[in-house]
């Protein structure tokens, strides 16, 4: 019984001693507080410092930081022009970093959106760059922010430089893969250096599947910078020769789909395809054979019509005679045989043209070819050609 009395005794001690320690923290935020909403807006900032000198400041710190923050929000319309109040966000935002309060987040980005100096937002985004980690919302604001500024660039308005490599660096710390594509619209969008070797620097400190993210911006981002990523991940020697091909593969879909509204995207787009169609025929990416049949026929259609020359056409035909496939050998035997029947007419035929299709059949191997190769020798082809049909006669499986 007297054991349990003081143990009774000793947890009655212990909640006092835990009520006081309360009550004697709240007392110091509280008092901080008070003496921040009587200073004058001059004196607030020296408020906040006084108070992180303080033995204790650990604390309360980050609270009040919080408090002088929505403040700073409170009064924002009225007074964000004004120097004292400018200096003052950006003490709090460099504050709120500093003592890693996340609470803070959200109030620091409506701060951000409603201020329009370069100082206390290079403050705010340097926060964020800290108290952001892991918050989606925080990451998701950033990107939309860089990619408004990339949009605007190209636009002809000039940004806001300071801000916008703060944003650049908060992103980098953050390493969100989501990410990625505004950090590449940002490498070309035609920055000047510095801001250029920023976004590089941000994209390398992004974490996950890097042909993954060149794969998303190849989906999703314009033209110019769709060429952009299929360069640096064709040129990526880390990369596996599927991972390229992939790379490709994606490249030569997505380009087949856009039609572009203007003549520079245009050429982007079209350099794009014709650059993966090498690209897949040196890899013999077999997964790639639909879209390299839709190319050829949208190659062929333009050859025709004098929009393309005779190189991508001959470009489309290598790139089918590598697919190792019968799809891919019938299509070209079928154009075989429609120049056959020209030859028999005695209609003008390119031979460079023909000659590819032997070689491309050839290559492929497949018995579908037998019957338009043979038929060469009918005809009045050249003895280059002949000879061509003969040695691709004779490569043909059974």
């Amino acid at each position: 019984m007297a054991k349990a009395g003081k143990s009774f005794i000793l947890l009655i001690v212990l909640l006092i001693l835990v009520s006081e320690a309360v009550s004697a923290q709240e007392p110091i935020l509280l008092s901080y507080e008070r003496n921040f909403v009587r200073a004058g807006l001059a004196t607030k900032a020296g408020i906040l410092r006084d108070a992180a000198t303080d033995d204790r400041s650990g604390e309360f710190m980050g609270p009040l930081y919080e408090f002088a923050l929505k403040f700073v929000l409170d009064n924002g319309e009225l007074l964000r022009d004004d120097p004292d109040m400018i200096a003052l966000a950006s003490l709090a935002a460099r504050g709120a970093g500093s003592t890693r309060h996340k609470a803070s987040a959200d109030t620091l980005w409506k701060i951000f959106s409603v201020y329009r100096d370069s100082h206390s937002r290079v403050e705010m985004l340097g926060a964020l760059g800290i108290l952001g980690k892991g918050n989606t919302q925080v990451v998701e604001n950033l990107n939309q922010f860089l990619a408004n500024q990339n949009n605007g660039s190209r636009s002809g308005m000039a940004p806001d430089y300071p801000t916008l490599t703060a944003c650049i660096s908060a992103l980098a710390a953050l390493g969100d893969g989501s990410s990625f594509p505004v950090l590449f619209s940002a490498m070309t969008a035609g920055y000047p250096e510095p801001v250029v070797q920023a976004a590089i620097a941000a994209l390398e400190s992004i974490q996950g599947n890097y042909k993954q993210y060149l794969t998303d911006v190849i989906r999703k981002n314009p033209p110019a910078e769709k060429f952009a990523a299929f360069r640096i991940g064709a040129n990526n020697l880390k990369f596996t020769e599927a991972e390229r091909g992939e790379l490709a593969q994606t490249a030569l879909e997505v380009t087949l789909d856009l039609f572009p509204g203007n003549a520079e995207s245009g050429a982007a787009v079209s350099s794009l395809r014709y650059a993966a169609i090498q690209s897949l025929t040196q890899l013999k990416w077999t997964r790639a054979s639909p879209f390299a049949i839709r190319h050829f026929y949208r190659v062929q259609t333009d050859y025709g019509n004098g929009a393309a020359p005779r190189e991508r056409l001959l470009e489309a035909i290598a790139c089918l005679g590598s697919m190792g496939n019968s799809e891919s050998a019938q299509v070209l035997a079928l154009q075989l045989g429609y120049f056959n029947s020209q030859k028999e007419r005695n209609a003008e035929t390119d031979e460079a043209v023909i000659l590819a299709l032997i070689q491309s059949l050839g290559e492929l191997g497949d018995k579908v070819a037998f019957d338009y190769l043979l038929y060469i020798s009918y005809l009045n082809y050249p003895e280059s050609i002949q000879a061509a049909a003969r040695e691709a006669l004779n490569r043909l499986k059974w």
